[in-house]
């Protein structure tokens, strides 16, 4: 009888270092969820050893699965061939014989042809170049964009006829010309696919992949934006991730077509070749060249994949995507994994494979973020003036279904486009909305509505918006309209009519029929799935609209995630800070109760001495510390945070990194302290930084802030009284996400009040509404506060939030306390590491005043809560517990 497997498992060799016990009971507990199956959710504080943790045990855990599959497939494969050939009769093994020669023999006359290397006379091919012309567009010139003959599936229904163009069947254009030729390896399963947010997190995850064992035995394959890998200087200078991505395909679809004539035995056969117009796809040798160095070298991460094709001149978004296929380890971002239609472009096999999704405290929102849809009013103007110059120009030549189409297009776009400039009837559902009858103001209030209320507002709720979307993916007609559009526009500059403005041409054409396609697969969804969103900014003073955009926000991602969870054997979902468990539950997987979710937490790994955190409740001065939205802004309370932080300088050694809830309010803390005199006191003490609004800029800040605490001593040679530096950061920005601030870099982290997120955000207040709506509380209750008689909107978020019973609530805590755990969690990073970190509001000492919130200091890790010390007192107190924990941290370290 056979021996079932071990659940649990408690040795991993491949571990290469000696594993602490809480790594130890990480890898167990994952391997066990792994041989289970379905939804494992696993808490680790960052500096843990989280991500070898997760290699050693999900790998090891593959490796396991193939020894156990082994000798049941070859028993099962010898079988099957045993008992297939004693039951077939002669004739039929004669055939199959005879026909794999066949093949054979074909094969090797296709390979001995393409070598040029036979004892018969050689075929002699002649090109005869297709052309190109340059004169105007006209007549047969244009061709080339004109549609071919659609038919959808319920008009062709009685021939049989599945859909799309009756010339040729839609093509994915989200792949490679020689994409057809390449060798179709063999599918490896189970695998193992492992996504995170940043592309910074996965290559640091291929630096931990190679220091273990599996780094020489199992095959990884690292997949990325064509931003990250794209080495082709035309699209490269393009910069832009949109146009980056259009101009890729652009070039795979512009193939320069050649007739071959191929002469043989005096027949005459004529055929097409095709070949791609990037340079680095035209090459199938260099491809596959690519992916054998791969193998060669064994783990790439992204710079490394982008040096290989650079070296080998190919392209390393495909050469990487051609890997996936036989690789046990597959790296990728979450747009990658998560969104269907990039999974399916990607060729991502999850039946029965595992998914590991890394940093997902915020993976319901992050989930839901990715099929939003928005327009804005000048793409559909755009938009609308390159499908009625199309439409005039081959109105004759067009099928009658392309013709009814491109007119249904029409009508759309001019009806979002009226309703986005304000030219909607007076009875319309937005006119009516108490948000449009306020005063004229430089931004006008938001308005969301349901899917049907904004279709029946239009008038379009008779149009098949599912059928569009299949029109505009089949026919083509994206590319088709752009381009006579460009083609045009062309001919115009050429002949210096460039005065002429029959034809939009700000921004990319693609980009602007993609947003508009965008919004029709998400008209698609079913009502209660998400929100439509119109926002209208008018100059001041005047009701002249400058700038609007219609955007659909998705709010359920139970769907979404429901795809994924239904095709794979297990869900991981690994984090430092992923409680509360029950929120991430209810939102994406509600079918499951919380005891089918696996969970587990563990502590850090850091001694207890190691780590203080302090509630800071009041300053020097003994002024209460208060950064609510009424209070943050008084000079007073910003003076006396100064004078906290102008302290604490002088007895916290090397860096201390700030955290704001804003880059609006750094900056004003920023100007009220230089107005004070406080800058000037902290720069006696140490340089300052600021974390820039553009993150292209966050590093070259970042290495100067390095640089300076790694030469605080020699600094301090010169003049004793500087020593290290403060960072000035913001909450939700680049620093406070996937920064590392171990050792120096981070002795101390301040948390400067608690950043909720602001509810005058009208996509939020629709994201609490539908979460609270989880919980049973009645549409009315909600929509209530929607309908009062306060005429300004900004306050119909707080009102949403007055009727939340618990779920709503809970949620908009949970954004803040999240955002909290993060940007506090950048500091300790290993065992050895040390620091402080102070929450500085009085809030986080004691309940809040409003009952409808509770105590702050209870969502905090289980790692900073055990620890945490309440000073309430005066400064002096936090002082003196500064000062002591500082001075036995340095005498431990010199020891």
């Amino acid at each position: 009888m056979e021996e079932s497997p071990k659940l649990r498992r408690e040795d991993f060799p491949a571990f290469p270092f000696e594993p602490y016990p809480i790594q130890i009971d990480f890898m167990s507990f994952l391997y066990e969820s792994l041989n289970r199956g379905g939804v494992a959710m696993l808490e680790s504080p960052t500096g843990t050893g989280k991500t070898l943790s997760i290699i050693c045990s999900a790998l090891q855990w593959i490796v396991d699965q193939r020894k156990r599959q082994q000798p049941q497939c070859e028993k099962a494969t010898s079988d099957t061939k045993s008992r297939d050939y004693d039951e077939e009769p002669d004739w039929m093994r004669d055939f199959v014989a005879a026909d794999a020669q066949q093949k054979e023999e074909k094969r090797g006359k296709r390979l001995v042809r393409g070598h040029g290397d036979t004892g018969r006379k050689t075929p002699s091919i002649e090109f005869k170049s297709a052309g190109k012309k340059t004169e105007c567009p006209s007549g047969e010139d244009d061709a080339e964009f004109l549609l071919d003959d659609y038919e959808s599936e319920d008009e062709s229904w009685e021939t049989g006829y599945r859909g799309g163009s009756k010339r040729k069947a839609c093509r994915d254009l989200d792949s490679s010309s020689s994409d057809d030729d390449a060798d179709e390896e063999e599918e490896v399963s189970p695998k193992v696919y492992f996504t995170s947010r940043t592309h910074s997190q996965l290559s640091q995850f291929v630096k931990e992949f190679r220091k273990t064992v599996f780094a020489s035995e199992i095959n990884l394959a690292c997949l990325a934006s064509r931003k990250n890998l794209c080495i082709n200087p035309e699209v490269m200078k393009l910069g832009n991730a949109n146009q980056m991505n259009e101009r890729c395909l652009e070039l795979q679809r512009s193939r320069h077509n050649s007739k071959i004539k191929v002469q043989h035995d005096d027949k005459k056969v004529q055929g097409r070749k095709s070949s791609c117009g990037c340079p680095m796809l035209k090459k199938h040798n260099s491809r596959k060249s690519f992916k054998d160095k791969i193998r060669e070298l064994g783990a790439l991460d992204i710079e490394d994949l982008y040096q290989l094709g650079s070296k080998n001149g190919t392209c390393p978004y495909y050469g990487s995507r051609d890997m996936v296929r036989a690789s046990d380890l597959v790296v990728l971002p979450y747009q990658s994994l998560l969104q269907k239609s990039s999974r399916e472009s990607l060729g991502l096999n999850l039946k029965n494979n595992i998914v590991v999704i890394d940093e997902a405290h915020n993976l319901a929102d992050s989930l839901t973020n990715m099929y939003n849809a928005k327009i804005t009013s000048a793409q559909l103007k755009q938009v609308l003036s390159h499908l009625q110059i199309y439409l005039d120009k081959f109105r004759s030549r067009l099928g009658a279904s392309n013709r009814r189409y491109i007119q249904i297009l029409i009508v759309v776009a001019k009806s979002f486009l009226r309703l986005l400039l304000g030219q909607q009837d007076d009875n319309s559902i937005f006119n009516s909305c108490p948000a449009e009858s306020t005063p004229v103001q430089e931004h006008d209030s938001d308005v969301s509505m349901t899917i049907n209320e904004f279709l029946f507002s239009l008038d379009i709720d008779n149009i098949n918006f599912a059928k569009v979307v299949q029109y505009v993916k089949e026919s083509n007609i994206m590319h088709k309209v752009s381009g006579y559009g460009l083609k045009l526009i062309s001919s115009q500059i050429s002949l210096g009519d460039v005065d002429n403005q029959r034809i939009n041409t700000d921004g990319s054409i693609v980009s602007s029929f993609q947003a508009l396609a965008d919004v029709f697969l998400q008209l698609t969804n079913k009502d209660n799935e998400g929100r439509i969103v119109l926002s209208r900014q008018k100059l001041s003073n005047s009701r002249k609209i400058v700038e609007a955009h219609l955007k659909y926000v998705m709010l359920s991602g139970e769907r979404i995630f429901t795809e994924i969870m239904n095709q794979v054997h297990a869900v991981v979902l690994t984090g430092g800070t992923l409680q509360p468990i029950e929120e991430t539950r209810v939102r994406l997987f509600p079918d499951l109760s919380i005891d089918q979710v696996h969970f587990f937490a563990c502590k850090h790994i850091v001694p207890p001495e190691s780590i203080l955190p302090i509630a800071v409740s009041c300053g020097p001065s003994g002024l209460s510390f208060d950064f609510s939205y009424n209070s943050r802004r008084c000079p007073s309370m910003i003076e006396e945070l100064g004078r906290l932080i102008a302290n604490l300088v002088a007895i916290i050694p090397e860096g201390v990194v700030v955290f704001f809830s804003s880059f609006e309010y750094q900056g004003q803390v920023y100007n009220t302290w230089q107005s004070a005199g406080i800058i000037q006191k902290i720069l006696k003490k140490k340089r300052l930084f600021r974390e820039p609004r553009n993150s292209t800029d966050v590093e070259a800040v970042l290495n100067e802030y390095k640089e300076c605490i790694e030469s605080s001593g020699s600094i301090s040679k010169s003049d004793p009284g500087i020593s290290g530096a403060i960072l000035l950061a913001v909450v939700g920005g680049k620093i406070s996400e996937g920064i590392n601030f171990s050792d120096g870099m981070g002795r101390c982290v301040v948390m400067v009040g608690l950043p909720y997120p602001s509810l005058f955000d009208v996509e939020l207040s629709e994201r609490i509404k539908h979460i609270e709506r989880l919980g049973g509380t009645p549409e009315t209750a909600l929509t209530a506060s929607c309908s009062s008689n306060n005429t300004e909107a900004i306050h119909s978020g707080f009102n949403v939030l007055k009727c939340c019973k618990q779920r709503g609530k809970e949620y908009y805590e949970n954004l803040c306390m999240k955002a909290v755990n993060q940007s506090i969690g950048r500091a300790i990073r290993h065992i050895n590491d040390y620091a402080a970190v102070l929450l500085v509001d009085s809030r986080y000492a004691c309940n809040s005043s409003n009952q409808r919130l509770s105590r702050p200091a209870d969502k905090l890790p289980l790692w900073i809560r055990d620890r945490l010390v309440f000073a309430t007192g005066s400064y002096g107190e936090v002082h003196r517990l500064l000062f002591k924990f500082y001075q036995l941290n340095r005498q431990k370290a010199r020891t």
